[in-house]
């Protein structure tokens, strides 16, 4: 999906944001008001969740392709190398 427009809103149960990508795709995620006190906050929780259920082998609903992209969070280190690689 690439996304092309995110959506907040606030209603009586809390914050729903809203991710929209190409060809309707979209992604949904409800934060209790407990959890985010804030516009900022909710955007930032929703991320948090996101992340989370890209570990567990959301590509094209398949397994991920190795334990490193398996357990990564998107914060590549420059100065350290990939599972696996030889030098």
């Amino acid at each position: 999906m690439h996304l092309l427009e995110t959506k907040v809103a606030h209603e009586k149960t809390g914050w729903r944001i809203d991710y929209v990508g190409d060809e309707g795709a979209k992604v949904s995620i409800r934060i209790a008001d407990s959890h985010a006190a804030s516009e900022v906050e909710a955007i930032q929780r929703a991320k948090d969740v996101m992340v989370q259920l890209t570990a567990y082998g959301t590509r094209g609903g398949g397994r991920s392709i190795n334990p490193y992209d398996a357990v990564s969070n998107g914060n590549f280190d420059d100065n350290e190398p990939l599972l696996d690689t030889w030098h």
